[in-house]
């Protein structure tokens, strides 16, 4: 069994669940492969991954994220109103989720309202202002392998 702890420079397999304070399951994978990843990636938000640190092989833990930590507050400047001309091509439903072209790639806005003339987009990650629970399982732990 592995004697490493998740830090800098390990490379990390284990089982999570994303739940909101309700219990209501946002994201898991205990029912099917582990995740994989380099600490420090970027694979996963920042408070997530610093609540790992430490953690070893057998560890099975309930984290509590706050949002700050998370996926970010909700900011009311990511809400945009664009005139209803831009979505012609689209069947338009509260909670439809579109995707904008910008420089940096594809950004999701979810549609929260619409009329004849305009449409309410909201950017935030829908779990934003979220305090979020965590629960993961540690399955390996081992020290990254320099890429050739």
């Amino acid at each position: 069994m592995s004697e490493y702890v998740i830090g800098e420079g390990t490379e990390v397999t284990l089982h999570f669940a994303i739940k909101l304070q309700d219990g209501q399951v946002v994201d898991s994978n205990f029912a099917s492969q582990p995740a994989r990843f380099v600490f420090g990636d970027g694979n996963l938000p920042d408070g997530f991954e610093q609540a790992l640190v430490g953690l070893k092989v057998g560890d099975h833990m309930d984290l509590t994220i706050a949002p700050e930590r998370g996926f970010g507050m909700h900011n009311p400047s990511n809400i945009q109103v664009m005139p209803r001309s831009q979505f012609s091509s689209l069947t338009l439903e509260p909670g439809l989720v579109v995707s904008f072209q910008e420089p940096g790639g594809e950004v999701p806005g979810v549609i929260t309202e619409f009329d004849d003339s305009k449409v309410t987009v909201d950017f935030n990650h829908p779990l934003a202002g979220q305090t979020l629970l965590f629960e993961v399982k540690v399955l390996d732990v081992q020290p990254c392998t320099p890429s050739s």
